[in-house]
């Protein structure tokens, strides 16, 4: 018997009967935020090493200050709007700014000062939209349904991540950096429509349904204050150990990502000469991570478990940085550099966000986008000056090579501990719709 074609795609994705509209509604959003941020991001990568690269770690640093100022203002503001209405205000937000660097790109294109600026923006910017929105999936989804689904969802990421740059070097000739910013706020404006649909679909058949484990009404502001994310984490060690592995995936990606910059930088002076570089880079991995989404990640997560999703890739970084010690080449380098992003894509964000799937609200939105932004930056700042204080060392790519094994390996086993605590349910923080603090553990 032909199965008709809607009852194919559902079983393709392991969506179950009534999640395939939402699946779909959760890969379109990704899709649109990662495409609007993929066609800006070859522009961000000419900038930072049109502000020199040497100065690379100042421009970490001044996104990490950032940082810490924009953090307790997002967490004041979801204590006081609903969550149905907060990614509102906050994609509204990004939004206009984009329209302002519109018109700034129009009117001083080459400024130093505007490279500089609008670098850490955007570094800003994704962390914020992405964090947000996984916040909304593991508030629209209960924790057995992310299992199933949230591969096939960041698959629209990868989606996004391939039409981001080809709609960048088709339209860049004709639009400039002013008419991509402004197609980038239409796709935001984009998402948030399709986050008022999963939020409709969650109280009728996601994790608001009747009869789905307690969950706490998103008619509500979160609990808390401004620094209670901050706090909440300082206070679990489930949190904590998450924290802990978003600094070391930090201080593996900083690593690579100072020594592709140097290298580009020496064997491709020419400016759209970096760009086509950064984006065939950026084509490969997100193709890369589209199949593995498709096709792997999700029925890993069903028969092995989160800690396989959270373990596999640090690993394999480990013996790739073994390599690169002893062939420290671009070619090398590079596909390091491929395998360790298209193992984020499509193993290690999926897993990391399912850690939070059976977690309360405040959990979910404050303690997760301090993780996401706060400590994921610290991460990069710290780790950025690290790299800098280890060349002058004078060593080479072969001492950075060594520590990065010893990073890997160590964030590899704490991803495997991690894993196995969310597939067996010890969190030790209150579920959602409990709100007693005695439960959070140390």
């Amino acid at each position: 018997m032909i199965l008709p074609l809607q009852q194919r795609v559902a079983r393709a994705i392991n969506a179950q009967p009534g999640e395939l509209a939402a699946a779909l509604a959760g890969f379109a959003l990704f899709f649109c935020l990662f495409c609007g941020y993929f066609m800006l991001r070859p522009i961000r990568e000419s900038m930072g090493i049109q502000a020199g690269v040497e100065n690379l770690q100042w421009l970490f640093t001044a996104t990490f200050l950032v940082m810490l100022l924009a953090v307790p203002l997002f967490a004041w503001l979801n204590s006081r709007v609903p969550r149905i209405h907060f990614i509102d205000w906050v994609y509204g937000f990004f939004c206009l700014n984009l329209l302002a660097f519109a018109v700034a790109f129009s009117v001083m294109a080459e400024n130093l000062w505007m490279a500089r600026v609008f670098y850490v923006w955007i570094s800003v910017y994704n962390l914020f939209v992405v964090s947000v929105a996984w916040s909304l999936m593991a508030d629209v989804f209960d924790s057995p349904q992310a299992k199933r689904l949230f591969a096939f969802i960041a698959a629209g990421a990868s989606v996004g991540g391939l039409a981001g740059p080809a709609l960048s070097a088709l339209l860049v000739g004709a639009l400039g950096a002013s008419g991509l910013a402004l197609l980038a706020a239409l796709l935001l404006a984009g998402a948030l429509a399709l986050k008022h649909y999963l939020m409709g679909w969650r109280e009728r058949a996601g994790a608001g349904r009747p009869g789905a484990s307690q969950a706490e009404s998103p008619r509500r502001p979160v609990a808390g204050n401004p620094f209670s994310g901050m706090t909440r984490v300082f206070r679990s060690s489930y949190l904590l150990g998450i924290s802990a592995f978003v600094i070391l995936l930090a201080t593996v990606t900083t690593f690579l990502y100072f020594e592709q910059a140097r290298l580009v930088a020496e064997l491709f002076p020419d400016r759209d000469e970096q760009v086509r570089v950064f984006g065939l880079i950026d084509f490969v991995v997100q193709a890369g991570a589209l199949l593995a989404q498709l096709f792997v990640t999700g029925r890993v997560a069903q028969r092995l478990g989160v800690r396989a999703l959270l373990a596999a890739v640090p690993l394999l970084m480990c013996v790739g940085f073994l390599a690169l010690a002893l062939a420290p080449t671009f070619a090398v380098l590079a596909g390091l550099m491929i395998v360790r992003r298209i193992g984020e894509y499509a193993f290690v964000r999926p897993g990391r966000e399912m850690l939070f799937a059976p977690l309360d609200a405040e959990s979910k939105y404050k303690a997760k986008n301090f993780i996401d932004t706060v400590v994921y930056r610290g991460g990069d700042a710290l780790s950025g000056w690290a790299k800098s204080l280890i060349d002058l060392l004078g060593y080479g790519v072969a001492l950075i090579a060594v520590i990065g094994a010893l990073c890997a390996a160590i964030w590899g086993l704490l991803g495997w501990y991690l894993g196995g605590r969310a597939d067996r349910g010890d969190t030790g923080l209150p579920p959602p719709g409990d709100d007693s603090e005695a439960s959070i553990t140390r």
